[in-house]
């Protein structure tokens, strides 16, 4: 069954959102396919605020994935100046 993580991020004060997201989209995003993400989206919440939402083939794959994952969102606060501010996880039990 699908599996999907939503994160929350704020970029530090004084850093250029769009510059953030270029680095978090260029090298981010890709890293969490190669981990087998089936899809990744990042709304982009207030001025400096975003939600990233990552679809999962399954639970499995995004567990065997977790110690890498934890890597990425380091590199995402010490490169890219954003900070994780939360964290929603679970099966997909319903969509239209």
């Amino acid at each position: 069954m699908r599996y999907v993580t939503i994160t929350t991020w704020e970029i530090a004060d004084g850093t250029d959102y769009d510059v953030s997201l270029r680095a978090i989209s260029e090298k981010r995003l890709p890293a969490l396919k190669a981990l087998g993400a089936s899809r990744v989206t990042v709304v982009r919440t207030s001025d400096r605020t975003s939600a990233a939402i990552t679809e999962w083939p399954d639970s499995a794959t995004r567990d065997a994935a977790e110690k890498a994952i934890e890597e990425v969102r380091d590199k995402v606060h010490s490169e890219d100046f954003a900070r994780m501010t939360g964290e929603m996880k679970g099966q997909v039990v319903a969509e239209l």
